[in-house]
């Protein structure tokens, strides 16, 4: 009789993630779904990042999504300090020494106790010992991060991203709802193009000002975000933009 299957520790790529970071302890910050990584590790103290794809499978699909091009045109591009495979700790395949070859590292994630833990340890500045596990890639430069922490789920199918522009729509979404309407000068202040949120039916016109329309819900896509952005609202809302008065037809016969 074939023997039953074990249960496999994690459902889902989310799940592998979300352990994952729960585990990395308070020297290093999770940026998930950024700079096309799962998660986007970076080191507190001086900037350092590790660029992480994670496969519940361990397999060449999730190196292929790992590995560096070797195009020549990227090789001066926006990438991390080290790249870096994230699987179950079951999931031994024998793909290390290739991965080693191909300057990536592989992280495992098991259980300890009711918690979860993961091999190599993170590398630490200075520390030779733990540097040397890990294969640095010299990058030119590295990713850009987002002015917030984004608050999407690392490894999920299809998932939300917290991008540059994202943070600007959520700024002009704060603006609307604090005083009911945008104007132009709100456009040009976040260097948005208006043009998108009126042809796709976001905003409308109404004597002069755009207002609601079909609005996208960005409050419940990033809530944590965007009560961040709301908070912070007099460090990149300019007062003179927020009292501006809006030219009506009225007032413009």
């Amino acid at each position: 009789m074939r023997a039953p299957a074990k249960p496999k520790p994690f459902a889902t790529e989310a799940a592998l993630c979300a352990a994952f970071i729960a585990a990395i302890g308070p020297d290093w910050i999770a940026y998930a779904e950024t700079g096309s990584w799962d998660v986007l590790l970076v080191r507190k103290v001086d900037g350092f990042q590790i660029g992480i794809q994670a496969k519940l499978r361990f397999g060449v699909d999730v190196i292929n999504q790992a590995i560096e091009s070797g195009w020549s045109y990227t090789i001066t591009g926006p990438s991390p300090d080290c790249r870096a495979v994230l699987v179950p700790e079951a999931e031994d395949k024998g793909f290390g020494k290739i991965c080693d070859h191909l300057g990536l590292n592989v992280i495992k994630v098991g259980a300890v106790g009711t918690g979860w833990t993961f091999r190599p340890r993170l590398p630490t500045r200075g520390d030779r010992y733990s540097e040397g596990d890990w294969h640095e890639t010299a990058t030119v430069r590295r990713h850009s991060l987002p002015e917030y922490i984004p608050d999407v789920v690392a490894g999920a199918p299809s998932p939300l991203q917290l991008t540059d522009w994202k943070i600007k729509a959520i700024k002009l979404a704060v603006t609307l709802e604090m005083r009911k309407h945008l104007t132009r000068r709100d456009f040009a202040h976040h260097r948005v193009d208006h043009r998108r949120w009126v042809t796709q039916g976001w905003l409308k016109v109404v004597d002069g000002r755009y207002v609601k329309d079909a609005f996208p819900d960005f409050k419940r896509q990033h809530p944590r975000v965007y009560k961040q952005i709301k908070a912070d609202a007099p460090k990149w809302l300019p007062k003179t933009l927020l009292d501006e008065p809006v030219a009506t037809q009225a007032a413009m016969l």
